[in-house]
């Protein structure tokens, strides 16, 4: 099954013919949603035409064909993007070397210098590449300060992770929902095809997920995380993209001043304080 193909047919699946103007004349269905007959119908194009394309066998499809296509089946934004990476993949000359990704030092010395900031250095497959000491204690302060995890392996494999997101289902489904955007722009990532994969084999819940093919660009938002130190925060995020084309991103997390949510930050700050800045705060207050 061809990623284009199996986009596609979850995306039929969800219509059904009164939602689209058709008449089914209470014919017994098979399978869910709209049959491929009634897409090329709303799309105004052949049977034969759109079968090819969903087999992925037509790679030359026309802007109007596929501004068609995304149209009556009523994609988003994101889900057009990704139905454009699907229908026309880049290929390169020369497949990419996988070789381990470093953040810039620059980058590093920036969200160093965040002191008040949870932030942490993501490569597009959210392999953690630098942290600062309160992105650290933020998101994974039951790992080793110098360990590189990838926070989707942990969201889906790691119980102390999963006991940080109560709506647990809800961020899984942000997770990947992005990871398939950023497959559909890079299919011949290896890296990230051998993440996919591990995550599918060690994980039910992530393969059921990966099968419904969501998709959605996540740069901004909130969350809500329950934090074995300080209880629950409500935090607002941002993932800054690199203006560059490694696809790296600074990932920060904020909260309002005089919100609960930053007064937790602020204990989880003084909680996680290395030894000698937390002694110079002692002697400023006059311990």
């Amino acid at each position: 099954m061809s990623e284009l193909g199996d986009f596609l047919r979850t995306r039929r699946a969800r219509l059904n013919p009164e939602e689209v103007g058709l008449t089914s004349y209470g014919a017994r269905r098979r399978v869910p949603g709209l049959r491929r007959e009634e897409l090329a119908q709303l799309a105004g194009v052949s049977v034969a035409y759109y079968t090819r394309l969903e087999q992925g066998q037509s790679r030359n499809a026309s802007d109007s064909v596929l501004d068609a296509v995304a149209r009556a089946l009523r994609l988003d934004d994101d889900e057009r993007a990704h139905l454009l990476h699907l229908a026309r993949p880049v290929k390169k000359r020369r497949p990419p070397v996988a070789r381990p990704e470093t953040a810039r030092t620059a980058t590093r010395q920036l969200i160093e210098a965040l002191d008040g900031v949870p932030a942490a250095v993501l490569d597009r497959r959210t392999n953690v590449l630098a942290w600062n000491r309160f992105g650290h204690a933020l998101l994974a302060g039951h790992l080793a300060f110098d360990d590189r995890p990838n926070l989707a392996r942990l969201l889906f494999l790691d119980p102390h992770t999963r006991e940080l997101y109560p709506r647990w289902d809800e961020e899984a489904r942000v997770a990947i929902a992005s990871l398939r955007m950023v497959a559909g722009e890079n299919p011949e990532d290896r890296a990230l095809a051998e993440l996919i994969g591990e995550l599918s084999m060690k994980s039910g819940e992530f393969t059921s997920l990966w099968a419904r093919h969501p998709v959605r660009t996540c740069t901004f938002g909130v969350k809500l995380l329950h934090h074995p130190l300080v209880g629950e925060l409500e935090l607002n995020f941002e993932n800054m993209v690199l203006p560059d084309d490694s696809g790296q991103r600074v990932l920060m997390y904020s909260a309002a001043p005089g919100s609960p949510a930053r007064g937790g930050l602020d204990l989880l700050r003084e909680l996680t304080a290395p030894p000698a800045r937390l002694s110079e705060r002692q002697a400023a207050d006059g311990g």
